[in-house]
């Protein structure tokens, strides 16, 4: 009997606290019309003041308890995907076992910037299908407002703060993760990068506050490795499971840039109404996206829907991911 690692839950987490594009106006040369056309981002969330990406994550995991039905002590893993860790160490995952009560749960973090839900959601249905677990956790999140300069333009209308997570357990019937193709290129890194805050690069007080100590991006590079880099993964992984336009309920792509979403949508021969799309209310979440749609989006997939996940992060990392989805909310 095959066993495959199938999505038996979901959940997301969002700030309140919402920053609009007229806000960003007051902040940056910048206006709604310009960010708009461009990314197709209208506002995104915040957190407030000493909320941590494990506050979100805790959330997460609670709800997805809650929603299964069990106890956080029956989960045995919880691993996180994220780039804005609440620490250098202890790990994100450490932390949110503690504050959730996934007491007997151990996990770890995962950096894979924009990509990392997709890396973490493989790493995790390792676990599940040798066995090891029955209960595994993967959580998408980041809080970019902690390392977005909101004096630098190309990055601040971009980014915002959110997670989510899914909980993966064994599936005998067919349903699940069937197939993925990551991929990494590290000679990526000049053009999105957070330079400050590793061991090449210290933080120490010549450097605090300035620009190495934030994101930086080279929009027009990043943006044309994304558009090819992350159709090409997704039409690869349709044509190695023989998969057509139609054959594919959902896509369920990063939320990066409006265009990037539609030029892979065309390469895949998608129709709009099969695109999960939530850029204009979120921005970028970077890990958190994926997750945070399918959380949306819940309640519209049915059982056995053939979904692919694709994703382009900062390094420069990509992939995508094919399940069958296993279960009717």
């Amino acid at each position: 009997m095959n066993i495959s690692a199938a999505i038996t839950a979901v959940h997301g987490s969002v700030p309140e606290k919402v920053l609009s594009n007229s806000d960003l106006e007051k902040m940056v040369d910048t206006n709604d019309e310009w960010i708009v056309t461009r990314t197709g981002i209208k506002e995104r969330r915040i957190v407030s003041e000493g909320t941590t990406l494990s506050d979100l994550g805790t959330d997460v995991v609670k709800g997805i308890c809650e929603k299964r039905g069990i106890s956080p002590l029956e989960i045995d893993m919880i691993i996180v995907g994220t780039v804005t860790s609440d620490h250098r160490f202890p790990s994100t995952s450490n932390l949110i076992c503690h504050k959730s009560g996934a007491t007997n749960a151990w996990g770890y973090d995962v950096s894979a910037a924009c990509s990392g839900f997709l890396y973490t959601l493989i790493t995790g249905q390792q676990f599940i299908v040798s066995g090891q677990c029955k209960k595994v956790i993967v959580i998408g999140g980041d809080i970019m407002s902690s390392i977005v300069s909101y004096e630098d333009r190309n990055t601040c209308v971009i980014f915002g703060d959110g997670a989510g997570g899914v909980l993966l357990e064994p599936n005998d019937e067919g349903n699940g993760i069937v197939d993925s193709i990551m991929k990494a290129d590290g000679s990526g890194k000049d053009y999105l990068i957070q330079k400050a805050g590793g061991s090449a690069f210290p933080v120490n007080k010549e450097n605090v506050g300035t620009p190495e100590t934030f994101v930086y991006q080279e929009g027009r590079s990043v943006f044309k490795f994304a558009v090819t880099n992350m159709a090409d993964v997704s039409a690869e992984i349709m044509e190695k499971n023989n998969l057509t336009g139609e054959d594919v309920d959902w896509l369920v792509p990063h939320q990066a840039n409006l265009r990037i979403i539609d030029a892979t949508a065309n390469r895949m021969g998608l129709t709009k109404d099969k695109v999960m799309i939530n850029i204009s209310k979120y921005g970028n979440t970077t890990s958190g996206t994926i997750p945070l749609c399918l959380w949306e989006w819940e309640n519209q997939l049915k059982k056995g829907d053939n979904v692919v996940l694709a994703a382009f992060g900062g390094g420069f990392t990509w992939g995508s991911v094919y399940l069958k989805w296993a279960y009717n909310s």
